[in-house]
């Protein structure tokens, strides 16, 4: 599966933002799809998945603040981010796994370009 990221920009603190992501082929819906991220100089982060059959995880650091959906008809998974914070600037990439541990990077075999996020102060 092939996926490309998109709807990152600058913005202010307590804003919102939603990516996408969006596959293509029709095996799309067989795929866990996490959300990743990357700052400066810092390691590749989990931040939120969502699985198959439509459970979700999310890291402790977005919780009550970040939403991911799947429209399997449209091949996309969204992100919605809302109360914004300078400490989520980074590039977000989304990630496809057939792997039970979908949050973890190494066993996600698919990625997205990323699309960077930065929320200034």
């Amino acid at each position: 599966v092939q996926l490309q990221a998109s709807g990152g920009g600058l913005v202010h603190t307590g804003d919102s933002l939603r990516l996408s992501c969006v596959g293509s082929g029709r095996t799309f819906r067989n795929y866990h799809i996490s959300w990743f991220r990357q700052a400066p100089g810092k390691e590749r982060e989990f931040v939120v998945a969502i699985n198959r059959s439509g459970g979700t995880r999310y890291a402790d650091s977005v919780k009550g603040r970040f939403t991911i959906s799947r429209d399997n008809a449209k091949s996309t998974v969204y992100l919605q981010m809302n109360s914004l914070k300078p400490e989520d600037t980074a590039v977000y990439y989304c990630a496809a796994s057939s792997s039970v541990q979908y949050w973890r990077p190494t066993d996600n075999g698919y990625w997205g370009q990323g699309t960077e996020v930065t929320v200034s102060s």
